[in-house]
């Protein structure tokens, strides 16, 4: 069955009534990733995230419906799991609106625009600045992040960049 053909109200019937996938990691992948913890927040914006939870779980069980009996016997669940992650992450990448989003979908442990950073001045003196702004761009093969940051003390904007994990 092709994941469109899928709707809310099968969804949880479809999950609990085949047996590879544990629907409880479905919705473990879901709580972990929609919902702020300690050190991660979650990457999603909060608009897409109903629409988000249907259509990653309609595409993964369809990929794993189309999976050989013998190559299942061969998946962990661990390979289930990246597998969901990855698909929930593609698929949001395909719903978000800004390139902002997109970013924070991307690389969801870095800083955020809002977030406030510490520095320190030329006296050593630490002040805090807040993120205003985040530009993806690359130089050569490599892929950057500027962000431009505003003073909270003085207001004097300043700006950063590094490079990405890939």
């Amino acid at each position: 069955m092709h994941p469109k053909s899928i709707n809310n109200n099968s969804l949880q019937e479809k999950i609990y009534n085949q047996n590879f996938i544990d629907p409880e990691m479905i919705e473990a992948a879901f709580n972990f990733w929609f919902v702020d913890n300690q050190h991660v927040r979650s990457p999603f914006p909060q608009y897409i995230q109903k629409g988000l939870k249907l259509e990653a779980a309609n595409k993964f069980l369809y990929w794993a419906g189309r999976i050989s009996e013998q190559a299942k016997k061969e998946i962990n669940d661990e390979i289930l799991a990246e597998k969901f992650e990855e698909i929930i992450f593609e698929t949001a990448l395909g719903m978000a609106l800004t390139e902002d989003e997109r970013l924070t979908i991307n690389y969801p442990f870095m800083p955020r625009v809002g977030d406030e950073l510490q520095q320190n001045d030329q006296q050593g003196i630490t002040t805090t600045s807040t993120i205003t702004e985040r530009i993806y761009f690359k130089k050569d093969d490599e892929a950057f992040i500027k962000i431009k940051l505003k003073n909270n003390v003085n207001g004097d904007e300043w700006e950063t960049d590094f490079e990405l994990p890939e």
